[in-house]
């Protein structure tokens, strides 16, 4: 396999200065979650160019799906490679997404490649798959709500970041919207004729920040008030504010999901008003890294020279949440997270400046390197499906 996998890295070399172009082009033109078509057209363009089968605004607007495949007399493993490729409001390409979607393109191609370049070695069938609005709109539930998954063995991904990590910590999360209604009245009339619902959200915010004291660590709450009042002179009747709730699993987020809501009914009750909320339809899974897979690429990445962060306050360090979590409890799945030059965090425009420069290539293809490799690995040795596979449910039954 050493020869499929350097011919797989040789050809990312080779095409490395256009899979900078195309992560440049959709730096520059950032677009926000389902309006990504800018990124949809030229990612299609370019793996169009590389002989894949592709089917644009596949099951969504602005996803797609590249296919390859490849048997002999035995059915191979279905490989998928994910792309990402939205952008955050006002800042950009502050995730790195573009980087992404390099890699995923950069991984592609070179598995392609490899697959016709080895014989009857590697056999099966690999898909790379573009999944519109991870930020905010967990564009993956949708997909595997649409059956985009059903025919995949394992997938796999990596993120920009300021650490290289084989098994990232990522939470469980999901959005509530809450609401209080109120009795408008002059400010300084006839207040006492008011139910004031600022009053109610101010003391639903407080309530959520005391509470924290008393949270689990790996626990966070943040929100905002979107809404509150319109002038100064009159008590405000609605009032509106959105919460992200993030645990580690699922279990712990329906206690902390009940001690929230024991927030905003003690909010409406002392100060008179009218309380609703609402959990979003769709949120965010934890990740469940796949061990198997996970070691495979580490021990690529190494051949690689690729440093993989040995701190254990930043091994076990829990981040943000990806709708990679949703696959990764219905496939196998790999997500990675890998340094691009820059200790600044993620969603800030030091970021967005980070995920457009040049020193973030070389991390970014040896990345596509490894995963590419791990891809090898699995196409060219499918007894070890069933070793992800048990991996697959040991981690499915953990977090049940």
């Amino acid at each position: 396999m050493e020869n499929c996998k350097k011919t797989a890295c040789d050809f990312i070399d080779k095409y490395a200065s256009e899979l900078q172009q195309l992560s440049k082009s959709i730096w520059e033109t950032p677009e926000l979650a389902y309006r990504e078509r800018h990124a949809h057209d030229v990612i299609t363009e370019f793996l169009d160019k590389h002989e894949f089968n592709v089917e644009k605004r596949y099951k969504l607007d602005t996803a797609f799906r590249a296919e390859f495949s490849k048997s002999d007399s035995r059915e191979g493993p279905r490989v998928a490679v994910l792309c990402e490729y939205d952008a955050l409001p006002g800042i950009g390409h502050a995730c790195g997404h573009n980087l992404i979607a390099e890699v995923g393109v950069a991984a592609g191609i070179a598995i392609k490649h490899a697959m016709k370049s080895c014989g009857q070695t590697l056999a099966g069938q690999l898909s790379v798959i573009g999944t519109p609005a991870e930020e905010g709109r967990c564009g993956k539930h949708d997909l595997i709500a649409a059956g985009a998954f059903t025919s995949v063995d394992v997938a796999m991904m990596a993120h920009p970041s300021q650490y290289t990590l084989a098994r990232p910590k990522y939470t469980s999360m999901i959005p509530v919207t809450i609401k209080f209604s109120g009795q408008a009245a002059h400010s300084a009339s006839h207040p006492w004729e008011g139910l004031n619902a600022l009053d109610a959200a101010v003391m639903c915010y407080n309530s959520i920040s005391c509470l924290r004291q008393q949270m689990k660590p790996a626990w966070r709450i943040h929100g905002v008030i979107r809404k509150g009042g319109v002038e100064p002179n009159i008590i405000p009747d609605e009032t509106e504010l959105e919460f992200f709730l993030r645990t580690p699993s699922e279990a712990e987020l329906e206690v902390l999901k009940k001690k929230v809501i024991d927030c905003i009914n003690g909010a409406a009750l002392c100060t008179g008003c009218e309380a609703s909320y609402t959990f979003a339809e769709k949120h965010y899974q934890s990740l469940l890294s796949n061990n198997t897979m996970a070691e495979l690429f580490e021990e690529n990445g190494r051949q690689l020279g690729i440093e993989f962060d040995q701190r254990e306050e930043i091994r076990i360090k829990f981040g943000g949440s990806t709708d990679m979590g949703n696959v990764s409890h219905v496939v196998p799945s790999l997500h990675p997270k890998f340094y691009i030059g820059t200790t600044v965090s993620n969603h800030s425009k030091g970021f967005t400046t980070a995920a457009g420069a040049d020193v973030a290539q070389g991390y970014s293809l040896a990345v596509a390197k490894a995963l590419a490799m791990t891809a090898i690995d699995i196409l060219s040795k499918p007894e070890l499906i069933p070793k992800i596979q048990q991996d697959f449910h040991k981690d499915l039954q953990s977090v049940s």
